[in-house]
């Protein structure tokens, strides 16, 4: 037996839908399409392992291996998407179409096709061709917790030399993205009638204060910068402010939603633990109170290394030069199992979370083309 037809599989991934999404009224599980994939990789003679999220029932990641060893190639892929607003489509989001050399559908470029594609890279292949395994894996809610990402990590699965994550960067080489850390703060004082500021704390006028310090501190991190990205610096974005609730009341708390951006090199939990003391600093002689909570649990900034082979490989194999990007991936999660690890795959990332979304039709064969090179690199050969 054999999976079936690129067509068929493009067909059938995007015609799944596989929503993940921290409101709860847009979220839905990822198994329809991981139990699709387990039985193609089963048909194509991999060795095929479905993990359950832990709390869930209808979200797993798949590990389909080819082969034996702890020495080969992962190529990873995350089944779920966005949410989509179907007002703003002029294709149907759930239906792999083809127009004028593009293909349209929901994950078409973020990422649900390099899941096929390498499959269809794949095909023919036997254990026995194989002296190092091939991996695909197929991860949950990447776009929204990477719970599917931080289980392998949590399980040290699976052991692999080098991993490639497929996510759109028109099949270019990405060595190296930023973090992403979304926080909370929320200041607490004391309301009372505005009339007599005496009579109570105002959290508007300690908020004040702390963005005043996160504005200094945002300045100060653009001393540290790498020049490889368009942004050398961290970035630290102040996203939503909302506090009091009539204008003759004594604001009782004011809440600060805030984005960070942190660069290789640089550490979230020392992130976190540096915010902390300065907004205990600033707000010390105030006899106000706050509170730090994470929106996210966040991903870590990702480097290959100036020694990544794979780098080098695709570098060669791509006929491109490795990039940075300011997007965060699972990358990070799949280096701490010890691969080396690059992000590249088909599509472009202005296409991901667009209505219309689509990859261009000239990709597909570029991606086959290039993965099976990879894969006789990385797996047959001595």
């Amino acid at each position: 037996m054999a999976a079936p037809a690129l067509s068929h599989m493009l067909d059938e991934l995007i015609a799944t839908p596989s929503v993940s999404s921290v409101m709860p009224q847009f979220d839905m599980g990822n198994r329809a399409l991981i139990d699709r994939l387990a039985g193609w990789l089963e048909s194509a003679g991999f060795s095929v392992e479905i993990l359950l999220l832990e709390g869930h029932i209808d979200k797993a990641n798949l590990i389909a291996t080819l082969g034996t060893g702890d020495d080969g190639l992962i190529l990873a892929g995350h089944t779920d998407t966005v949410p989509w607003d179907d007002k703003r489509w002029q294709h149907d989001p759930f239906r792999w179409t083809v127009d004028q050399g593009r293909g349209y559908g929901l994950g078409s470029a973020d990422m649900k096709s390099f899941l096929a594609l390498a499959i269809e890279a794949a095909r023919g292949l036997k254990p026995e061709d194989l002296l190092h395994p091939l991996i695909i894996v197929a991860t949950a809610d990447e776009e929204s917790t990477m719970d599917g990402a931080r289980l392998l990590a949590r399980l040290r699965r699976p052991k692999a030399k080098y991993c490639v994550i497929g996510e759109p960067t028109d099949l270019t080489p990405v060595h190296m993205h930023k973090g992403v850390m979304m926080e909370s703060l929320t200041v607490t004082g004391r309301s009372g009638h505005s009339s007599n500021p005496q009579m109570g704390r105002n959290a508007i006028d300690g908020m004040t204060r702390v963005l005043a310090d996160l504005s200094n501190w945002r300045e100060s991190l653009k001393q540290q910068s790498n020049p490889a990205f368009l942004v050398p610096y961290a970035t630290l974005n102040f996203g939503h402010i909302c506090g009091g609730d009539n204008p003759n009341r004594i604001c009782p708390q004011c809440v600060l939603n805030f984005d960070l951006r942190p660069l290789p090199g640089m550490s979230g939990p020392e992130l976190r633990q540096e915010l902390r003391e300065r907004i205990a600093r600033v707000l010390d002689d105030t006899d106000l109170d706050f509170e730090m909570t994470s929106l996210m649990s966040g991903i870590e900034p990702f480097s290959s290394g100036d020694d990544s082979v794979l780098a080098r490989e695709l570098a060669e194999i791509s006929g491109k030069a490795p990039i940075t990007v300011a997007f965060g991936t699972e990358a990070p999660f799949f280096k701490e199992l010890g691969c080396d690890t690059v992000v590249f795959g088909p599509g472009r990332i202005d296409q991901a979370h667009q209505p219309d979304e689509y990859i261009e039709l000239s990709a597909l064969d570029d991606t086959v083309r290039m993965l099976r090179r990879l894969i006789h690199r990385c797996c047959t050969v001595g």
